[in-house]
């Protein structure tokens, strides 16, 4: 039982490190944006209505939405927006036109998960360096280079992997919760009757008397639960009930506390509002509380970052991007991994983000839209599953998912009212990044049915080999294809050039699945197709690490046997030339071809031992 607890505790502390960083970080600037906007004149029962909106955000989006019902839709114990589009796609599966339509529409959502991760570190850095500025105005010129190099050295250090200093991440962002907590009590003791702002008439008085202004900053509200959707995606690293524990027991608790002694504040000091957050802490705190700020955002920032790289390697293995390098960082944790395109990827974008819009207020109107059209894709997702994967009842799932579908929508649409000012920014990203995986999709496709329409069929080939067989070698010969069934070019090419055939012959075919693990008892499928040559089929889940020698060797037992010294693989290099009257546009087509020239090797993603790959190329024309 004492096992179980501290089990339980370290895994929440963890909890509050990784999957809380973002949302912890909002108090940094949610107020200053909402009280800073100009709409909402500084009156007691306004700030009374505000912090009630506020607390009643967090609690029917986070506490409600994610933590009551969106994390009961775990795929296998994993959690995130891939997650729950498999989920969703895989209960819809006998409709494949409404099952096309929600993988675009989540497939979507994940491209913006790309826009918010470069908003988010921008942002949730930039926000804590200015609070220099509240120590003296001198500070102003130095609050972006100091971002960047902060930005930079964070980006540089993920090679390296976060082993070393992740243990840090739970305390330290503990402290920050405390910290901001206890800011929060110290005004609130000045105004204790804030706190009946928690009664949801102050909010429904507010948006009554003012619904025009109540529309106008919910686009600012929203970024109080920015960071939310973090702890569905997180799900598989934490469990639920860590997630549970510690949203209930510190992170609702401490952020009502910080924005009720905010809204305190304001009533005391209304020119607070230029930065309520760093105007809480008293003069000789300043500037230690800059330094934790700091040290929090890159916490969370570094959260969103490790979560780019696991979306992407998920990504690439439903099929939705071609292959990147991968790299492992930790020799017992397979989920650190750096992706180096990635990596530099979302640093440029960052810095662009930082270089164009120069403070924290102008990136809050970045900030959002994609959030809210992430928000509300899950919710829809979500009512798939319900419905078709839990089977509950039409009513139900309406209800259920209804309520919280008016409410992300209405800040959605409050979002787009701040397109021009900056949301325009994670959507642009997002929508070059959905056509890059569409335009792979399609691409793949178009190539699967060029295969398919000019290859032999296996068996036939075969037996027609083995009536007048040529010379066989000794070894395997491991023939990667990329369907069943068919003859693949590196074999027609190995027979045409080097004239032999190895003794024993191996078709083998990954095949990724819409589910995060697959069992090692159902990795291999194998079937004979005599004279010594089998037809192997190895199963992967998106968040599984494709090995393929490592499963061969499990073959052992059921008819043949892989040695490591004695077997080399054989994989098709296709050159791809793109056609004017082709498939796709014009433009798709050599888009897809340069993005099929660049993709890493599938030697390196499948881990096949370089001293043993051969490799033989042919031109296809799509």
């Amino acid at each position: 039982m004492s096992s179980s607890k501290s089990s339980l505790t370290a895994l929440t502390l963890g909890a509050i490190g990784v999957v809380y960083g973002d949302i912890g970080t909002s108090v940094l600037y949610a107020m200053k944006e909402v009280f800073g906007s100009g709409h909402v004149n500084f009156t007691p029962d306004n700030v009374f209505g505000i912090l009630s909106i506020f607390f009643w955000t967090l609690t029917i989006i986070v506490s409600l939405k994610y933590v009551t019902l969106v994390l009961r839709a775990d795929n296998h114990g994993e959690g995130g927006l891939v997650a729950m589009l498999a989920l969703a796609s895989m209960s819809v599966r006998d409709k494949p036109r409404l099952r096309s339509a929600m993988l675009v529409v989540g497939i979507f959502g994940t491209c913006l998960f790309y826009g918010d991760g470069v908003i988010t570190p921008a942002i949730s850095v930039l926000s804590a360096v200015e609070g220099l500025e509240v120590v003296s105005p001198a500070f102003k010129r130095y609050v972006i280079p100091l971002t960047l190099i902060i930005l930079f050295g964070l980006f540089a250090m993920q090679k390296h992997g976060t082993g070393g200093i992740g243990k840090f991440f739970g305390p330290i962002t503990l402290i920050w919760f405390f910290v901001i907590a206890g800011l929060g009590v110290y005004h609130i003791a000045s105004h204790p009757s804030i706190l009946w702002a928690i009664s949801p008439h102050y909010a429904l008085g507010f948006i009554v008397a003012e619904p025009e202004v109540t529309f106008l900053i919910l686009g600012a509200v929203v970024l109080c639960v920015t960071g939310g959707e973090a702890l569905y995606a997180d799900m598989g690293h934490f469990g639920k009930k860590p997630i549970r524990v510690a949203w209930f027991s510190i992170v609702m608790p401490a952020l009502t506390l910080n924005y009720f002694g905010q809204g305190a504040l304001l009533l005391e000091d209304p020119s607070a509002v230029e930065n309520p957050f760093f105007n809480m802490a008293p003069e000789w705190f300043l500037l230690p509380l800059v330094g934790l700020a700091t040290a929090a955002t890159v916490i969370a920032s570094q959260a969103l970052i490790s979560g780019a790289f696991s979306v992407t390697k998920q990504v690439v293995q439903l099929g939705f991007l071609p292959r990147l390098q991968v790299l492992h960082t930790s020799e017992t944790d397979t989920g650190q991994i750096y992706i180096p395109f990635v990596n530099w990827g979302l640093f440029v974008a960052i810095l662009l983000a930082v270089v164009m819009f120069r403070s924290s207020s102008n990136l809050a109107a970045a900030y959002g839209i994609a959030v809210c059209t992430d928000m509300l894709i899950t919710t829809v997702l979500t009512f798939f599953v319900i419905r078709y994967s839990w089977k509950y009842p039409l009513w139900l799932c309406l209800l259920s998912t209804g309520v919280f579908f008016a409410v992300d929508f209405v800040f959605w649409a409050s979002n787009l009212l701040k397109l021009a000012d900056g949301g325009w920014f994670p959507l642009f990203i997002g929508g070059v990044i959905l056509v890059l995986m569409l335009t792979w999709r399609d691409g793949r496709a178009v190539l699967h049915t060029k295969r398919e329409a000019e290859s032999l069929e296996l068996s036939s080939f075969l037996d027609a080999v083995f009536i007048a067989p040529p010379v066989r070698v000794e070894g395997t010969a491991v023939f990667l294809t990329t369907g069943t069934g068919s003859v693949p070019n590196a074999m027609l090419h190995n027979l045409k050039h080097n004239k032999v055939l190895h003794q024993q012959n191996l078709f083998v075919n990954v095949k990724n699945h819409e589910v995060p693990w697959v069992a090692e008892s159902d990795r291999l499928e194998v079937t004979s197709l005599g004279h010594d040559c089998w037809q192997i089929i190895i199963h992967y889940g998106f968040k599984d690490s494709p090995d393929v020698p490592g499963a061969l060797a499990k073959l052992q037992g059921q008819g043949c046997k892989v040695e490591p010294m004695s077997t080399s693989y054989f994989l098709s290099r296709d050159s791809i030339v793109p056609t004017v009257d082709g498939a796709m546009a014009e433009w798709r087509e050599k888009l897809f071809a340069q993005m099929h020239l660049n993709a890493s090797s599938a030697a390196d993603f499948l881990n096949l031992p370089s001293n043993s790959v051969v490799e033989l190329g042919s031109k296809i024309e799509i």
